[in-house]
Formats: structure tokens, C-alpha cells, sequence
């Protein structure tokens, strides 16, 4: 029962993973001895967070758009180039877009679906090889999926696609563990509450404190806790979960509706 918490050793790809979630993800991944690649859209941003976390441990910068199959065809083949197998994929990387329902524009739902959907899916599905290849009974490979509460309730913002987007992401990584469970491969999703990143940032400066008060904990996200998450579901204490999504929120989805 001893270490069932170690990722050390381990490889990881974390998508989106030069700020917010996917950078609070990555950090813990590097911290405990994961050798962690990291890629984002902006080569710059992805650069320099790489270059921080390689102080606490091994960090690689992969740069790519994974908004087309180009781009996520040129970043497994970086992967492909550098590991001959990959123990934890994140699938991270996400958009969003607000708008009134009434000028909500086609390019806003396109570009949230294809992002927060399509991409992971057809990222996912070009690095099975390299899961399998990491994949045993005992320590199976492992997709974290990062998904969304509000896949899992309604939003009062006007981003009428983004909820959509993440249930269907919540969707995506029950069916990736039913069909990818005989491989070895467990797919899980983590659900974030309210956490200090880009995407959030205007929300939280201008309704940062009503927000804390809808949290049953009382309190925003921290790095850790993602972090924690990301940890237990890579590690062997996770080795029998599968086609589940964790909330992590300070209790918003189960423990809001308490008296």
C-alpha cells in the first residue's frame, strides 16, 4: 500500500499546458518526477512556462495549433520523435466565446466544438500507440480529459457553446473507457470549478467574490488542487477508475443543494 500516489518516471503530454488548468496540471506532473511535454498555440507563452517548470523538474515545450489535424499530426510527431511511449495524456487544451443569444455567431460555436471536442478526440485516437505501448493490468495507461462544471450544470454566463462543448467532453471519456478499457487504457475527466486562469480572469475580477459565496468551501482554486487530481488519477491509486468525472469545484455540484 506503500507510494500508490508516485508518478515518477512516467512521461506526459499535457495539452493547453502553458497557463491556467493545464499549467497547474503540468507543474504538479513536473514536480513529482514526470517527464512532462507541454504544448499550447502560442510558442512563446509555451516556451517560457516550460523553461520555469524545468526548475522543478523536466519540462519540453512542443508548441502546436490543435485546432487542425495538421497541427495535431506535427505534435504527435514531435512525441513520436522523442518517447517511444506515452503513460498520461491530458487533454487540456479548450476555447471559449461569449455572446447574447442573439448575436452568438457560427465561427463561436465552430470554434468552441472543434476545440473542445473534435481535437482531444482525434488527438487521442493518433497517440493510442504509444499508450498501449505504456498500457499493463496493474498501471494502465491513462487519458485525463479536462472538462467542465458547466457541462455538468447551466452556466448564467452567454457562452451558450461551451457547456455544450464539455458535456460532450464528459461524454467522449465515458465511451474512450468503455471501448479502450480491454486495451489497457483508462480515460477519466476532471470538472474545475472556479480557478485562478485566463479564461476566468474577467469573471473573477468583476464577480470574484459573489462567486466565492456560491462556493460551498468559500474559497477560488488553487494550483494544488487540480494538481492533486491530476496526480491520483495517473498514479496507481487510480489503477481500477474509469469512465468517471470528478468535480473538482469546493463542492458546487455536490454540495450546493445541501440545507
Amino acid at each position: 500500500m506503500k507510494n500508490l500516489f508516485d508518478v515518477s518516471g512516467k512521461v506526459a503530454l499535457v495539452t493547453g499546458g502553458s497557463r491556467g488548468i493545464g499549467e497547474m496540471i503540468a507543474e504538479g506532473f513536473v514536480a513529482n518526477g514526470v517527464r512532462t511535454y507541454i504544448s499550447a498555440r502560442k510558442g512563446q507563452a509555451c516556451d517560457a512556462t516550460a523553461a520555469r517548470l524545468s526548475r522543478l523538474g523536466k519540462c519540453v515545450s512542443i508548441p502546436a495549433d490543435l485546432s487542425t489535424l495538421d497541427g495535431i499530426a506535427a505534435l504527435v510527431g514531435e512525441i513520436r520523435n522523442r518517447e517511444k511511449k506515452l503513460d498520461i495524456l491530458v487533454n487540456n487544451a479548450g476555447a471559449t466565446w461569449g455572446a447574447s443569444i442573439e448575436e452568438f455567431p457560427e465561427a463561436g460555436w465552430d470554434k468552441v466544438m472543434d476545440i473542445n471536442v473534435k481535437s482531444p478526440f482525434f488527438l487521442t485516437q493518433a497517440l493510442l500507440p504509444m499508450l498501449e505501448k505504456s498500457a499493463t493490468p496493474e498501471d494502465p495507461a491513462r487519458i485525463i480529459m479536462v472538462g467542465s462544471i458547466d457541462g455538468l450544470g447551466v452556466s448564467r454566463l452567454p457562452t451558450f457553446s461551451y457547456g455544450p462543448s464539455k458535456a460532450a467532453v464528459h461524454h467522449l471519456t465515458r465511451t474512450l473507457a468503455s471501448h479502450l478499457a480491454g486495451r489497457n487504457i483508462t480515460a477519466n475527466a476532471i470538472a474545475p470549478g472556479p480557478f485562478p486562469s485566463k479564461m476566468m480572469k474577467h469573471t473573477l475580477e468583476t464577480m470574484g467574490e459573489q462567486i466565492k459565496k456560491g462556493v460551498p468551501l468559500k474559497r477560488i482554486g488553487e494550483p494544488a488542487d487540480m494538481a492533486g487530481v491530476a496526480i491520483y488519477l495517473s498514479s496507481r491509486a487510480s489503477s481500477y477508475v474509469t469512465g468517471v468525472v470528478i468535480p473538482v469545484d469546493g463542492g458546487i455540484v455536490g454540495a450546493s443543494g445541501t440545507l
